[in-house]
């Protein structure tokens, strides 16, 4: 399957953000947190020169000054947006106007530091794609920290056949449904943007990424583009452990989310800098 990045493509985006166009989309077959049930999932925003603001990606805060997403996006901030004179934040607002749309009512935290993985590469085994941005504890006063796996937590429950069973749900700003009938088939939008949440059922593990189906015909919903760096947390009776980040899948967004592991021993090695481990 050809590598489809859960973020709108780079030089899409570069123009619609040039034009102050930019459409940005929420979780397929889905549910909108009215309830701030993932308060700690926020998004990944950009400001142009102008003044207007992009979500371009999802994800997590994992702790008070570490928010967790995907190197495809932070590169893509650096190489793409950053000349033509964009600033990077975080924001945990639900929903979030953008574009023409863009309030000063939005509360923006500045990133201080971008931090893209520098093992990430297009590998199908182990592409690294994860990131973190740096923010300001201050800033994220009362927003409760997600919790991370241990070590290999997939591999030892996936030997003891407990990942068949499992729940999984995944949290985002992207696209919505998909709608078909009636000429070319087209993704919904919403501006203001809300965050999302979906529930999926286990497909697949290996090295570096479960796989987890997002088919709406067994009752999963899924992330789509707009959603990469976003959480996929397994459903345990202690709670959601944050166990892999939303990067890529089908180009229709209706069968498999691939989503990169954070607990193998490459991506707790580029996390430990940053957070405790558990």
């Amino acid at each position: 399957m050809p590598r489809i990045h859960r973020l709108v493509s780079a030089l899409v985006v570069v123009a619609l953000l040039a034009a102050g166009s930019l459409t940005v989309r929420a979780i397929v077959y889905g549910f909108v947190d009215a309830q701030n049930t993932f308060g700690n999932v926020g998004a990944f925003v950009v400001r142009a020169p102008s003044g207007r603001i992009f979500p371009i990606c999802t994800g997590t805060l994992i702790a008070e000054d570490v928010f967790l997403t995907a190197s495809h996006c932070t590169v893509f901030f650096e190489q793409d947006l950053v000349p033509l004179g964009y600033t990077a934040f975080v924001s945990f607002d639900n929903p979030i106007p953008f574009g023409s749309l863009t309030t000063g009512s939005t509360e923006l935290i500045p990133v201080l530091q971008v931090v893209s993985n520098p093992r990430f590469n297009q590998s199908q085994s182990d592409s690294g794609d994860i990131a973190v941005l740096l923010v300001s504890a201050a800033d994220t006063a009362g927003i409760e920290p997600a919790t991370l796996p241990t070590a290999n937590l997939l591999e030892q429950l996936s030997a003891k056949n407990g990942l068949s069973e499992a729940a999984f749900t995944v949290a985002g700003y992207g696209l919505q449904n998909r709608v078909v009938g009636g000429g070319q088939p087209f993704f919904t939008d919403v501006n203001p943007v809300p965050r999302m949440y979906a529930f999926e059922t286990f497909n697949a593990l290996n090295k570096g990424y479960l796989r987890l189906s997002q088919n709406p015909a067994t009752g999963n919903g899924g992330a789509c583009f707009g959603d990469s760096g976003g959480p996929n947390f397994l459903n345990t009776a202690t709670g959601r452990i944050l166990v892999a980040i939303t990067i890529t899948g089908d180009a229709v967004c209706r069968a498999t989310n691939v989503v990169y592991r954070v607990d193998t021993a490459a991506a707790r090695e580029f996390l430990a800098p940053y957070v405790d481990l558990p």
